[in-house]
C-alpha cells in the first residue's frame, strides 16, 4: 500500500512540474467550453443497415461490452459504444443494466476471501 501511495505522489508531482513548463503555447482566445444538453436522437426507431432496431437485449449486450468497446474505439473510429438505431428507453435500460451488472460482478468477484 505504501509503494502505491509513493508511486501516485510521484506521478502527481511529475504532472504538476510538467504543467509549470514555460514552453507551453496556449491560445486562450479560442479556448471555449460549451455546455449543451443532449438533443433528440434523429435515428430513433429507424432500422440500421441490417433492417433491425436495437432493443432491450441488444442494449444489455452492448452494456456488457462497453469497456471493451471504449478501448477499441480509441484506435478504430469506426467502432462506437452506443447504437443510435435503437428503440429509446428500452435500449437505454438494457445498456444501463448490462453496464451495472458487469461492474457489480467485477466488484463481487474481486472481494476478499475468508479463510
Amino acid at each position: 500500500m505504501k509503494k502505491i501511495l509513493v508511486l501516485v505522489l510521484f506521478i502527481v508531482s511529475l504532472f504538476t512540474l510538467a504543467a509549470c513548463s514555460s514552453n507551453l503555447n496556449i491560445d486562450r482566445k479560442n479556448a471555449d467550453i460549451q455546455f449543451t444538453v443532449p438533443g433528440a436522437n434523429p435515428e430513433l426507431d429507424t432500422p440500421a443497415d441490417n433492417g433491425r432496431v436495437a432493443g432491450l437485449g441488444t442494449g444489455f449486450f452492448h452494456g456488457l461490452l462497453a469497456p471493451l468497446t471504449l478501448f477499441i474505439s480509441f484506435f478504430n473510429p469506426a467502432v462506437q459504444m452506443y447504437e443510435v438505431h435503437n428503440d429509446g428507453a428500452w435500449y437505454n435500460l438494457g445498456f444501463l443494466i448490462g453496464s451495472v451488472l458487469l461492474f457489480a460482478f467485477g466488484g463481487f468477484s474481486g472481494g476478499r476471501r475468508r479463510a
